[in-house]
């Protein structure tokens, strides 16, 4: 009957209890008769039983036993999601054949689509959350975290991937509503993909170039880190360390120097495209992988020994014996180009090709021993006229200083040509990353300000003063510096001239990588400048006092001492202990005194003994922290960072003397406007060329119609010969009426000509 048979077929099947101690004793003949049902119908689960069924399928695979799996998946009609979850305990355990015919059954079920779905759909199936597996988590992505490479090889034939997360501001439908369903799977399902794509298994098989996508993913990481700082220390940072590890793994697999060559010189087409904008020296190779990885922040693959050997080879150049000489030969050698610049400048101006000095002075640690000299005679200029401007205060106190005895530093702005220079080899946007550059740039804008003020003020008073009706304004430019208003440009131009000689001694600190000492103490104190930020709290509290100790002694015309200059003065200094607190004694008035030195007291407590000692605390971690950890690794990328700065082609002449034209220059300049011109006249011809090609062409298919037509016009006109022959017409008559039909046929053809 129909009835019947829809009841048999609608009936669920149970789970029996005896199941889970048959699948742990290994029974196989109790397995086979408890899911027997006895009309040979594989019949649906109960969903209430769901996770009963889920757990005795999981458990004959974990436990290894195949027959009582395959009993399982013969007797039981599993649907895809609870083959998904086997597959994954499969993977788990690292049952190679167990994920393979897991997956011919997931291709029976056409139930293979689970794997690829985007990782944000498993955030609403419930069934997941009894599971032992965290969203998001995939075979795939399970296989790679634990580095099977032959699941995943397996899993990838078969089709699988891993969708790549939408970005963390994503607006799509899909990212929508996950956040809204439930935002903690959302995350965790973007965490666990982020893991499959960031292992080594996943990068290795999928990558046609598994060591620039470790580069990108780790600088996605970190970008991550930054903008899901919840999610930061245990999660996102581990990976981009997991991903620079790979790829440091992967560059000492090379086994000798052309696997070395090839790997540093070669990257991506559109990324090297960009790279090779910046030329090196001749002889120097591209080094574009490395300057990648540099770009990138890939720290230990370029402290890597390999990379290190490779830029120290070419920072020598083919002066091998720096490398291994003493310190004291070095200092000497450095000492005698100090002196001795203007004239090598000279010599290499003249002669650039020759071999005695031309091409050594382009070496790389040559061209930086140049240019340290330049800017230490630059420095020695400014201490210069610091003495100067104390030998003669008097005349340095007046309008009547001599422009030239106090600007003679100006010289060496000329670097405001070199840092040109360098944005046009490197780029707006790569030149600005470097914060180096931003402080050359604020420097010399100082500079240039400052000697423009005093030039603005120098005229101005010549003028003013030459002027028959200008006596009173002329007045103000002979009086002394007291009369003088404070915003005096002259004033405003030594006080910028006095911070700006201040910040270009800083930037001696660029150098000093160049040494392994003196690298890694500067690294140290750029790492504990980061904890001043510390300061901030410093600043509140201080503000907060500074407000409430004056509000209490404003009031009182008896402390006059005390006004919001005087207060702010009197708890600065008091952080360094020079202030006595004699100044908030006011025995007249009891509370107000009392108050005063309780904040005081308080002051005193959290700012000099709590705060002043936890900054120390906290900068001597940092201290100990970057010289136990990754001192040699930060020393070392910041070296090759300077070096590779010094390998770029031009900049060989240092400051003041690149701004002179130099004779290479006009002979490089000549050649290339003639080869540009045979350029543009090659480019012409050639354009000419197929545009006579093209009239040609179109002429030609012009002829062929043309011809056709007049064939087609001919056989025509046989055709109508004969047939008024055969109707009795005479002759003459023909020729009158077929001189009018080829009349009509010749205009149509020359109509059609010119369309």
């Amino acid at each position: 009957q129909p009835e019947q048979w829809r009841e048999i077929m609608n009936k669920k099947m149970r789970f029996p209890p005896e199941l889970i101690s048959a699948i742990q004793e290994g029974k196989a003949e109790l397995l086979s008769g408890l899911l027997k049902t006895g009309d040979g119908i594989i019949r649906q689960l109960d969903e209430s039983e769901d996770r009963q069924w889920r757990e005795a399928l999981n458990l004959s695979i974990r436990l290894g036993n195949e027959d009582a799996m395959d009993a399982l998946l013969q007797g039981v009609k599993f649907d895809f999601r609870q083959i998904h979850e086997a597959l994954l305990v499969a993977v788990d355990t690292n049952q190679p054949r167990v994920v393979k015919r897991l997956l011919d059954r997931l291709d029976q079920e056409k139930g293979n689509k689970m794997d690829v779905r985007s990782f944000s759909q498993a955030i609403f199936d419930h069934s997941i959350d009894n599971s032992q597996f965290a969203p998001g988590v995939t075979p795939l992505t399970l296989a790679c975290q634990k580095d099977l490479y032959e699941i995943v090889t397996m899993l990838t034939q078969k089709g699988h991937s891993i969708p790549w997360p939408h970005k963390v501001s994503c607006a799509c439908l899909e990212c929508r509503n996950g956040r809204q369903y439930d935002l903690l799977k959302f995350s965790l399902s973007r965490i666990n993909t982020y893991r499959g794509i960031a292992s080594r298994a996943y990068l290795s098989v999928t990558s046609d170039d598994a060591m620039l996508s470790a580069f990108s993913l780790s600088r996605e990481l970190t970008k991550l880190s930054q903008k899901e700082p919840e999610f930061k220390q245990p999660q996102y940072l581990s990976l981009e360390q997991l991903c620079q590890e790979f790829a440091v793994e992967l560059l000492g697999m090379c086994r000798n120097q052309c696997e070395v060559t090839t790997i540093l010189n070669s990257c991506g087409d559109e990324t090297e495209d960009a790279l090779n904008e910046q030329a090196f020296e001749d002889g120097i190779p591209n080094l574009s992988r490395l300057r990648l990885a540099v770009k990138y922040n890939q720290k230990q693959f370029v402290a890597h020994p390999i990379c290190q050997q490779v830029l120290s080879s070419i920072w020598c150049g083919s002066l091998s014996g720096w490398r291994g000489s003493r310190m004291a030969w070095k200092m000497f050698v450095s000492v005698g180009i100090f002196f001795t610049m203007p004239f090598l400048c000279l010599i290499y101006w003249i002669a650039p090709k020759s071999k005695q000095v031309g091409k050594i002075i382009k070496i790389p640690v040559i061209k930086f021993l140049l240019h340290s000299a330049s800017y230490l005679w630059f420095l020695i200029t400014l201490l210069g006229e610091s003495i100067t401007m104390e030998m003669y205060r008097e005349t340095f106190a007046s309008r009547q200083q001599n422009l030239l005895h106090s600007s003679f530093h100006m010289v060496w702005v000329v670097f405001f040509w070199y840092e040109c220079k360098e944005v046009w080899i490197e780029g707006l946007r790569s030149y600005f990353l470097d914060w180096w550059n931003c402080l050359d740039v604020m420097v010399l804008s100082m500079y240039l300000a400052s000697f423009a003020l005093r030039v603005l003020i120098l005229l101005k008073g010549y003028f003013l003063c030459s002027e028959m009706n200008g006596i009173e304004e002329c007045a103000y430019f002979t009086e002394t510096r007291d009369d003088w208003h404070q915003e005096d440009p002259q004033l405003i131009a030594e006080v910028l001239f006095a911070v700006t000689s201040m910040l270009s001694f800083t930037r001696l600190a660029y150098i000093l990588p160049a040494e392994e000492a003196l690298g890694t103490m500067q690294i140290s104190i750029g790492k504990m400048i980061d904890d001043m930020m510390f300061m901030f709290i410093l600043m509140i509290i201080g503000t907060a006092f500074l407000c409430g100790i004056n509000n209490i002694y404003v009031p009182y015309v008896i402390t006059p001492q005390l006004g919001f200059n005087e207060t702010f003065r009197f708890l600065f200094w008091t952080m360094f202990g020079v202030v006595s607190q004699e100044y908030v004694d006011m025995p007249q008035f009891v509370v107000a005194e009392f108050v005063g030195r309780v904040l005081y007291g308080i002051y005193t407590l959290v700012i000099v003994i709590v705060l002043l000692n936890m900054l120390i605390a906290m900068i001597t971690n940092s201290f100990q922290k970057i010289e136990q950890d990754d001192a040699d690794v930060e020393w070392k990328f910041a070296r090759s960072k300077l070096y590779l700065s010094y390998f770029r082609e031009g900049l060989t002449m240092p400051v003041p003397f690149n701004i002179i034209p130099s004779p290479k220059a006009i002979f490089y300049i000549i050649p290339y406007r003639q080869q540009v011109i045979r350029a543009l006249v090659q480019r012409y011809i050639e354009s000419a060329c197929r545009e006579f090609e093209e009239a040609k062409r179109k002429i030609g298919n012009r002829i062929t119609e043309l011809n056709k037509t007049v064939s087609r016009m001919h056989s025509d006109m046989k055709v109508v010969h004969q047939l008024l022959i055969s109707n009795g017409y005479s002759s003459n008559a023909f020729m009158k009426d077929g001189s009018s039909i080829l009349g009509k046929y010749i205009i149509g053809a020359k109509n059609n000509f010119r369309g």
